[in-house]
């Protein structure tokens, strides 16, 4: 051909430097089949120019092109139509003058044909330059990446696994005001044992994460994370950082395979993250389960649907022998629940749950006391502060220092749970939580049978009342929120072991604010600051005819830098 749009010439330049630049980005595929079609064409009108054999051949092309433009939307069917027809009549018209023309005339009737239908374009603008080019890109690498493994000789797993991460560094400064209780006294007094109660302590923290999820099959996902932490805490995988600790503590705190059976029917076993609809009233955010739960999500109708988690979860298991007489202990639980998402400005969910805790509570071991006696695996393997207690081993000659302490109450929690969010000034959102718990295993006359001691007063009741105002995530630069929250925990509501680490520093009977906020700064990184004022609800005493201990108090700042990948 003599002549060339300079829209051809454009297009197959960009799709040269397409291919040799290293980003993907841009999405617009009518402009990319256009573009193709008069690259198409044009060839096309050379090769009958130079091989008339291929006619058909070309023709097929050509309408299959034009149907395309059709599907995408760049012409109408009418004037798809109109095109064919017309290309027909050309056809014609050039297959009786070639019959009696000479090479060069064809040739040159073949241009002029060209040059009678061609709509010159003398200016592309540079951003429809970059968005052909990058749409070409994006084409073409999404095509390599996947069947990654046939073109790059790699294994097919290896697009089964996902990664996942995140740190977090923070400065923490804890604040004990002036009147606290000794560490000696308040240990005595709750069977605790706590090394400060009395010194202000300012640190520095680190939590690393680091997981994999694959995809065995269709139905079946695994995964495993380890984390740093002390091995023996459940609820706290942070590490304070100093050059003396050597090397940091790294454990496994997931391993488990989910099972999707149904798309309305999953089922998880291992250690695994916490399966319920609940707050940090309850459960400590960093606290992995055990055991096996199953989970139900129907949906009742394009506004409502309806959840069901039930699960059973071991928390200590204990060999039982002549010599030991204590049960391994479990956690059976249940929750039923609603989504009710009544427009794109509201959303709301409500949640009951029961949670039965099996064999947490203590047993006198009697006249057969003694750090090995019948009943010492009753004892908490793990405890913070703040449930009721009493010496397993009260039956012991007073010097002997083998005290141990058994939780005083059995442990049966209902727990109601409720969350609106509010997005009518989007992106801003609104959302109120709330939070309350009753544990109905406390029975007073079952305690003072068990312990031989006086039941503690009734103190069973927990909630939580939260408000928080900005983006519900602040992943992305410039996302944020703030956030309030009023709590009371009395002293046997919740296991004190299993229950929100930060405030008060973990455990039960407390009462107290939390504030705070958020910052994105980037992409997957963000600021936290958090405020925790913590006082003790009911003091206790050191023996039975000494004063109450004045209420430990505990204030909190932890601000925090987090990463996630």
């Amino acid at each position: 051909m003599k002549k060339l749009p300079l829209l051809k010439e454009v297009a197959q330049e960009d799709v040269a430097q397409g291919f040799r630049s290293s980003h993907l980005s841009g999405s617009n595929t009518r402009s990319i089949i256009a573009t193709i079609a008069l690259l198409m064409l044009g060839t096309a009108n050379s090769a009958l120019a130079g091989e008339r054999e291929s006619l058909e051949q070309l023709r097929s092309t050509t309408t299959n092109l034009v149907n395309l433009l059709v599907q995408e939307g760049v012409l109408s069917k009418d004037k798809a139509g109109a095109l064919l027809k017309q290309a027909e009549q050309d056809a014609q018209i050039a297959k009786e003058k070639d019959v009696a023309a000479t090479p060069a005339n064809t040739s040159e009737s073949v241009d002029a044909a060209i040059d009678q239908k061609m709509v010159r374009v003398q200016y592309v603008p540079e951003i429809v330059k970059k968005q052909m080019k990058e749409e070409i890109k994006d084409e073409v690498m999404t095509t390599l990446n996947y069947k990654a493994g046939e073109r790059l000789g790699m294994p097919e797993w290896i697009d089964r696994l996902k990664w996942e991460g995140s740190l977090r560094l923070r400065a923490e400064s804890d604040k004990y005001p002036d009147g606290n209780p000794t560490p000696f006294n308040f240990n005595v007094a709750n069977g605790a044992k706590l090394n400060n109660t009395t010194e202000d302590r300012n640190r520095l923290r680190v939590r690393a994460q680091l997981g994999v999820k694959a995809e065995i099959n269709d139905w079946m996902t695994a995964g495993i994370r380890m984390t740093t932490g002390s091995l023996d805490d459940p609820i706290s995988p942070n590490q304070t950082q100093e050059a003396a600790s050597g090397k940091y503590t790294i454990g496994l705190d997931r391993a488990y395979m989910n099972a999707k059976i149904k798309p309305w029917l999953s089922v998880v076993g291992g250690r695994f993250t916490n399966p319920w609809f609940s707050t940090d009233l309850m459960w400590d955010p960093d606290l992995a389960f055990d055991g096996v739960a199953a989970s139900f999500t129907p949906n009742i109708n394009d506004q409502l649907s309806g959840f069901v988690t039930i699960g059973a979860f071991p928390i200590d298991e204990i060999e039982k022998s002549d010599r030991n007489l204590i049960k391994s202990k479990w956690m059976y639980g249940s929750q039923a629940g609603i989504n009710w998402k009544l427009n794109s400005k509201l959303n709301a969910k409500f949640a009951i749950a029961l949670y039965d805790f099996q064999n947490v509570e203590g047993i006198s071991n009697g006249a057969d006391f003694g750090t090995n006696g019948p009943y010492s695996a009753s004892v908490p393997v793990s405890r913070t502060k703040g449930n009721s207690t009493f010496d397993i081993n009260s039956s012991a000659p007073p010097g002997s220092n083998i005290e141990q302490y058994g939780l005083s109450s059995k442990f049966r929690d209902i727990n109601i749970t409720g969350q609106v969010d509010l997005a009518q000034f989007d992106p801003v959102h609104i959302i109120l939580t709330g939070d309350y718990i009753r544990n109905i295993g406390f029975d007073k006359e079952d305690i003072a049978r068990r312990t031989g001691q006086a039941a503690p007063s009734e103190q069973v009741n927990a909630y939580q009342l939260k408000v928080a105002v900005g983006m519900p995530e602040t992943y992305q630069k410039g996302q944020w929120n703030v956030f309030a929250a009023y709590k009371r925990l009395e002293a046997d509501s919740v296991l004190d072991s299993f229950t929100d680490s930060d405030f008060y520093l973990g455990g039960t009977n407390a009462k107290g604010w939390l504030i705070g906020g958020s910052y994105g700064i980037d992409k997957n990184t963000w600021l936290t600051a958090r405020w925790f004022s913590a006082d003790e609800i009911s003091p206790r005493r050191t023996a039975i005819n000494d004063p109450l201990l004045s209420p430990l108090s505990v204030d909190v700042l932890m601000l925090d830098l987090n990463t996630k990948f």
